[in-house]
């Protein structure tokens, strides 16, 4: 086990490495943001004097080990639109917004798979299978920034139960988070029927309906802790690419996010933001994919040995 959380553990700090380094090659690819910070009016003059404030007169290879030993020692750069304020304290001021959304929408739609597909499989009734997997693939056809218009076009401005926009209402994350989950629903679904489907062919499964047991029982006790563990893995890369992917969600319902945070930044050119929110989003999915190695690990020991 010490060898397999090791490997883990070293494959964790090359992947939040590769990642550091993406960010800053990205970034100064696209040039120095110098004279989109500037009026139109700078001269090139005042161009170069803030290269130089920024360190952009200096070689990538300087700027890069600069950049290294900044993320390396707590120093991720100030914001550039706003200056004198860190770049990390805004990425992580935005934060908790995000982890609220994602882990909601996140937790809801694997609920949502669960129960549908342990309905499915405890009453027998196949044919349910089909339609919900086909009312799931047919959402998940469908934008997210659609699906959400569509939301508070309905609820919102038709019915009026709804917010459509956050703020201090808590009801202000139902939509944002149906939205999320309805597309995360048939993902989840398909995987656990699939994996249902396979272990109540297994000898095991046969043997335990021959001594007499429930359907229920069998299922429950014996079937889905064996089905769980394929879900378990794609649900942790799934989460961790979740938090990246609701710039589109977050824009919808103006959700005060990292999300919006990010896109704000790319916009206006603000590397050290966008670095900053890379290098976090980064270690949520590294630290986040680790725990569910490790889980699996536990729960099956032939993984341990690859």
């Amino acid at each position: 086990m010490a060898v397999y959380l090791t490997r883990r553990l070293i494959q964790a700090v090359i992947t939040v490495y590769v990642v550091v380094s993406l960010a800053f090659v990205l970034g100064r690819l696209t040039g120095s943001p110098a004279a989109s910070l500037l009026p139109e009016t700078a001269s090139q003059a005042d161009i170069a004097a803030l290269d130089a404030k920024l360190g952009f007169d200096k070689p990538p290879l300087t700027q890069y080990l600069d950049y290294l030993r900044g993320v390396f020692t707590g120093g991720f750069g100030d914001s550039y639109r706003q200056e004198g304020t860190s770049s990390m304290a805004l990425v992580l001021q935005r934060l908790p917004a995000s982890l609220q959304l994602g882990v909601a929408g996140f937790v809801l739609g694997i609920a949502l798979a669960f129960c549908a597909v342990l309905a499915v499989h405890l009453s027998g009734f196949w044919s349910l299978r089909g339609v919900l997997l086909g009312l799931g693939a047919a959402r998940l056809a469908v934008p997210d920034f659609l699906f959400g218009l569509l939301l508070v076009l309905v609820f919102s401005v038709s019915l009026g139960w709804l917010p459509s926009l956050a703020g201090p209402n808590p009801l202000s994350i139902v939509m944002p988070a149906v939205t999320i989950a309805t597309a995360q629903f048939v993902v989840y679904a398909r995987l656990l029927d699939n994996s249902l489907t396979t272990e109540s062919s297994q000898d095991y499964v046969r043997t335990a309906y021959a001594r007499g047991e429930r359907r229920s029982t069998v299922i429950l006790r014996e079937v889905l802790p064996n089905a769980l563990l394929p879900v378990l893995t794609v649900s942790g890369i799934n989460f961790g690419t979740l938090l990246g992917g609701l710039v589109i969600v977050e824009t919808v319902f103006a959700w005060p996010g990292l999300g919006q945070l990010m896109l704000g930044s790319v916009f206006s050119r603000d590397f050290p933001v966008v670095q900053s929110g890379l290098i976090v989003i980064a270690t949520i999915f590294v630290v986040v994919n680790l725990c569910v190695d490790i889980l699996y690990g536990f729960l099956d020991p032939r993984a341990r040995v690859r």
